[in-house]
C-alpha cells in the first residue's frame, strides 16, 4: 500500500452518530434561538457544504464553538450507546497490517472519541487521536501530523465523510477518501474529486492493492 499513514474522521465515518448529533442539536437549539432540524430534513442537508448549511439553518458562525463544545460534552453521556458503522471493525483490522500507522483526527472530543474505541474493542489499532475544536481547522492538523511522521504528502491519506474533511485535505495537499455512509451525500461527495470514493466499508482492501 502506498500510504504509510492513514487518518480517519470519526463521526459518521468509523461511529455511527448521525441520529445523535440530530438529537442533541435538537435538544440544545432553543436555548441558542436555532430553529430543529426534522428528520425530513436531512437529505437534503447531506448534499450541502458546511457554510450552506450554517445559512440554511441561521446558525451565526460565532456561535459554532459554543455548540460544538456543548454537544460533545452531551455526547460523552450517551457514548456507550453509539454503534460503529456496520462492517468498520473488520475492515479497519484488515487494512492495518498494511500501514505503518492509523490515526484519527476529529471535531469531536478525544475523551470520547477514546471511550467509544475501548468499549469496541478497537482502541489499539490507532496510534493517536487528535481533536480539533474548530470546524474548519483540520488541515492545519493535517500538515503537522505529516510532520510529525516525516512523510510525504502522497504518503498520507485522510478519510472522512463530510465534504468538510476533503477540502481540508485539499488545502494540506494531501490524497483524500470520501466515505458515502457518513453525513454528506454521495452526490456531494463525488463532485468535490476525491481521491478516493467509498460505498461500503469492504472497498478500503481497494487501497491495499494502490
Amino acid at each position: 500500500m502506498r500510504y504509510r499513514v492513514l487518518v480517519f474522521d470519526f463521526d459518521g465515518t468509523i461511529a455511527d452518530t448521525l441520529g445523535e448529533t440530530r438529537n442533541i442539536f435538537n435538544e440544545i437549539a432553543p436555548e441558542y434561538g436555532i430553529r430543529q432540524v426534522e428528520e425530513s430534513e436531512v437529505p437534503s442537508l447531506r448534499h450541502l457544504s458546511l457554510k450552506e448549511i450554517l445559512k440554511e439553518l441561521e446558525i451565526p458562525k460565532r456561535r459554532v464553538p459554543s455548540i460544538i463544545a456543548r454537544g460533545t460534552g452531551m455526547m460523552r453521556a450517551n457514548i456507550d450507546r453509539l454503534q460503529l458503522i456496520e462492517g468498520m471493525a473488520s475492515a479497519l483490522q484488515d487494512l492495518r497490517p498494511h500501514a505503518q500507522c492509523f490515526g484519527i483526527l476529529t471535531s469531536n472530543s478525544a475523551a470520547n472519541v477514546d471511550v467509544f474505541l475501548r468499549n469496541h474493542g478497537i482502541r489499539d489499532l490507532f496510534e493517536f487521536v487528535s481533536s480539533t475544536s474548530k470546524l474548519t481547522g483540520k488541515a492545519r492538523h493535517l500538515r503537522a501530523i505529516r510532520k510529525t511522521f516525516s512523510i510525504k504528502p502522497e504518503e498520507m491519506l485522510y478519510i472522512g465523510d463530510e465534504l468538510r474533511d476533503m477540502k481540508a485535505a485539499q488545502k494540506a495537499n494531501i490524497p483524500h477518501a470520501a466515505v458515502t455512509w457518513g453525513f454528506n451525500s454521495y452526490e456531494s461527495l463525488k463532485a468535490s474529486r476525491p481521491t478516493h470514493l467509498f460505498n461500503k466499508t469492504d472497498e478500503f482492501s481497494q487501497l491495499i492493492s494502490h
